[in-house]
């Protein structure tokens, strides 16, 4: 996994709650394999009609936020089923962070995992967010991971995201990297472990 320390990049606004993992990835497209294209199904439902033609006013089709690689949403962006394919979706489509006041957990686990940063701003410091990005479209946004700070234009905020979830992106850990980061602690265990319950350790057959 790619480590992921500063985005800079155009944002989207998608000025919606409680967008779920459904609408993110309807469910019919579950079973498609892990091939790098499922951001061509992101959204799908809402991006296209019956007749798979393009919604023209769905922000992610118009040009100016076309190749957006930041998602500015509202308030439990994320929720539903705890569907994995729902961030591949956002990743393969070339999203690499969304703000929003708040995420559906697992969504936010499922996130940190597969390199997409969540990052929780206050309600009205997404109303200002999304409303200067209305104003300009193709004004950037900058998040710094470490710091922990957005920057867009003249607006500049702290946001919060849980700390194992940040170490994971700033280290581009995977479950194997993480336990491994305290392999220190592991060995240590295992030493204390075996000296103070020998009885406990299988031995190796003769």
């Amino acid at each position: 996994m790619d480590k992921v320390t500063r985005i800079s990049a155009t944002a989207c606004p998608l000025p919606t709650e409680n967008i779920d993992t459904d609408q993110i990835l309807p469910a019919r497209f579950l079973k498609l394999p892990r091939n790098g294209k499922h951001g061509e199904v992101l959204f799908r439902d809402l991006r296209f009609d019956a007749a798979d033609k393009e919604i023209t006013d769905f922000p992610l089709n118009r040009p100016e936020w076309r190749d957006a690689k930041i998602i500015v949403s509202g308030t439990n962006f994320g929720g539903g089923s705890s569907r994995e394919s729902a961030v591949y979706a956002l990743y393969d489509y070339g999203i690499r962070a969304v703000i929003a006041p708040s995420f559906g957990d697992i969504f936010s686990q499922n996130s940190a995992k597969n390199g997409l940063l969540t990052a929780v701003v206050t309600e009205a410091e997404y109303e200002a967010l999304a409303a200067a990005l209305e104003r300009v479209p193709n004004l950037p946004i900058t998040i710094d991971l470490e710091t922990q700070t957005i920057v867009c234009g003249n607006l500049s905020f702290s946001f919060t995201i849980d700390g194992a979830r940040k170490a994971r992106l700033l280290n581009g850990w995977d479950d194997i990297d993480l336990t491994n980061s305290f392999r220190d602690k592991i060995d240590t265990f295992k030493a204390t472990h075996t000296q103070a319950q020998p009885w406990a350790v299988p031995k190796a057959r003769a």
